[in-house]
């Protein structure tokens, strides 16, 4: 009899013959999406989810221009009708408004929206544990409505979709679930049913009471969609949560800590007194930066798009509303991904050298949605840029520089789903004109294995900093973002004794006051008592990275004093080297295949330092395994007998 794996890990092979179990990924399930309308029929969307065959709903929002409706568009109601969430009328009819496919869908933007409206697209996928979509004709009756959620949900918000009534929302947080109700399309308050409304909610079905126009009457058709609760089935294991409906209560003087065991890419919440349905994500900008706005959404409202201090996440949760005294939120919250280790280098780090125009501008061609970047002026001598999406586009760190982090809305403006936006830019890093200023820009993506960021808050007491890179990472880079005395970046170099610092060209030091002699773990590192990493109630950034098979290797070698390969197990060779003398004086020296790894000369940059690029060396060679390092006097990248380290990627 073949053996079959039926519980435990997702990602057991089928020993003898059985049918394998598939591992889930949030990426597969869920996407955000922000584009420009081209107001047309043909506007194809690829997110690389399966809406042709697994079914699922997408909801459409124009984020700039108000008075345009929300438009959600499901394949168990057929895709050429729509509901918008903020309005109690019927379902509409139009055409065929969106096509789903086996990577996405295709948006017919001209039944819509006119050419040059930027919108927001979420797309939930019909996924056990995750996401469902049920149709059924309502009664006068109670009666059960079966779903294959395969678990509770923990949110059920139904709509009469061929009639007038408001939008009922069932959420597992309210004061009594099965009776108390709120209406996604109002600001009021919960109600008390007064009898069971949603309830007897299980895995497989929940009830709906018998005469009601918002969840049940004859004569009426409905559709409800289904939000599982921290119900695992995720990931390698299948163990991961990927959706979480809970609550919160604030207190007035400190905001609501939430854990949900890991960090969220959007969330849906409101009051349960009386309030608008926000939406937030971390496409359109929620940062963990408290001097930065979220920008968000209503749900109830046709409003454009608005920005507020309310909600900042962390690498287990976020942290909620503050300054509102006793006060109950509840959420529905989905977990930031990729959760894949990557595979491809290109798929998460792409270098762009380009020339400034000093004028707004669309650097794309990037080939994902970058998460980090590091950008230099190759031409003259200014400061370089660390821009991230967690902190905020405008929020800029000098990686040649002790300065905490300040505002720069002239640099880079926005974080699009194929690169940036820049401004006119009067830090002369990304997009200054000059005299033809040259730049070149790295992009990263976050993804388990390859690179994590994480923002925190300092103790001066040994303190344990939770991240998700999901392995033990090899090199962590941190910055002090706040105020009170400047301090450089400090640099982890996969020895808890040993420190680095990126914007200094000195040799590592013993130093247990920075990683307390406690190495980094899959799940966390340790900060000790240093002001550099750790200073009571300052704000800090920690870049971690790792080694991630076929796609990037940090790791270290001695020089020979003459040329050697270093094998990364690449198949392609290096597009990113970033070297840095450990036992010695050094720059920290960076080449990349934009500006040219090659058998002869090889331009580098060093990031702790605003010197332009140095071109005429020949200091670096290609290899499909990795690269050659060649002891040059000018770089001093392979002296004999010193120790570096280094991070390359495919």
């Amino acid at each position: 009899m073949p053996l079959q794996a039926t519980s435990g890990a997702a990602s057991y092979d089928a020993f003898g013959g059985g049918v394998p179990v598939v591992p889930n990924f949030i990426e597969d399930v869920f996407s955000t999406n922000l584009r420009l309308s081209d107001g047309t029929n043909t506007q194809a969307i690829v997110n690389n989810i399966d809406l042709s065959t697994k079914g699922g709903l997408v909801w459409s929002k124009p984020r700039a221009v108000a008075g345009e409706n929300h438009i959600l568009v499901d394949s168990a109601r057929g895709l050429n009708k729509y509901l918008s969430s903020d309005l109690t009328s019927a379902q509409g009819t139009m055409g065929t408004p969106y096509v789903f496919n086996t990577n996405g869908f295709t948006s017919a933007n001209g039944n819509f929206w006119a050419n040059g409206v930027s919108l927001v697209d979420w797309t939930f996928r019909k996924a056990p544990k995750f996401f469902d979509v049920v149709t059924y004709s309502g009664s006068n009756s109670n009666q059960t409505i079966s779903h294959n959620l395969g678990s509770a949900p923990g949110c059920i918000i139904i709509k009469n979709t061929t009639g007038t009534a408001g939008w009922a929302v069932y959420h597992r947080s309210l004061t009594n679930p099965n009776q108390y109700r709120l209406f996604l399309n109002t600001t009021a308050a919960e109600d008390n049913y007064g009898a069971n409304f949603i309830y007897n909610v299980t895995s497989t079905s929940f009830d709906v009471a018998g005469g009601s126009g918002f969840i049940n009457i004859s004569g009426s058709s409905f559709v409800a969609y289904l939000f599982a609760h921290n119900a695992g089935g995720f990931g390698l294991t299948g163990t991961d949560n990927v959706i979480s409906c809970g609550s919160f209560t604030t207190d007035g003087s400190a905001a609501a800590t939430v854990n949900l065991g890991y960090e969220p890419q959007w969330i849906l919440y409101r009051r349960i007194d009386t309030g608008s349905w926000l939406i937030a994500d971390n496409m359109r900008g929620n940062t963990a930066n408290a001097s930065s706005n979220t920008n968000y959404l209503l749900a109830n409202t046709s409003g454009a798009e608005a920005n507020t201090t309310w909600l900042f996440p962390t690498a287990t949760g976020f942290t909620g509303t503050n300054g509102i005294t006793d006060t109950t939120f509840i959420y529905i919250a989905i977990r930031r991904g990729p959760m894949k280790v990557p595979t491809l280098g290109t798929s998460v780090f792409s270098p762009v050298a380009r020339t400034g125009t000093g004028a707004t501008a669309n650097v794309t061609g990037v080939g994902f949605a970058p998460d980090f970047l590091i950008s230099k002026n190759r031409t003259s001598s200014f400061q370089g840029l660390v821009v991230d999406k967690l902190r905020g586009s405008s929020q800029r760190i000098m990686p040649d520089a002790t300065n905490a982090e300040d505002s720069q809305p002239d640099a880079v403006t926005a974080f699009l789903m194929d690169g940036i936006s820049v401004g006119t830019d009067g830090t002369g890093a990304i997009n200054y004109a000059g005299g033809g200023d040259t730049y070149i820009t790295y992009f990263f993506r976050r993804a388990t294995s390859f690179f994590d960021e994480v923002c925190y808050t300092g103790s001066s007491s040994t303190q344990t900093v939770t991240h998700n890179l999901g392995v033990a990472p090899e090199l962590i880079i941190v910055k002090k973002r706040s105020g009170g005395t400047a301090r450089g970046w400090a640099v982890y170099p996969n020895d808890p004794l040993k420190r680095l610092i990126l914007n200094s060209n000195v040799a590592a030091s013993f130093d247990a006051s920075y990683w307390n002699d406690t190495a980094a773990t899959s799940s966390v590192f340790t900060v000790a008592s240093s002001d550099a990493v750790n200073g009571s109630g300052f704000t800090f950034v920690a870049y971690l990275f790792a080694t991630t098979a076929g796609v990037s290797k940090v790791g270290s070698y001695t020089g020979n004093g003459s040329s050697q390969t270093i094998n990364c197990g690449f198949t392609g060779g290096a597009r990113f080297v970033l070297i840095k003398k450990s036992s010695g004086t050094g720059d920290w020296m960076v080449a990349d295949s934009a500006r040219g790894i090659v058998s002869g000369n090889d331009p580098y940059l060093e990031l702790n330092n605003t010197n332009a690029e140095v071109t005429g060396e020949d200091w670096l060679d290609t290899d499909s395994t990795g690269f050659v390092v060649n002891e040059v006097s000018g770089s001093n990248a392979n002296t004999n007998g010193a120790t570096y380290i280094f991070l390359a990627i495919a």
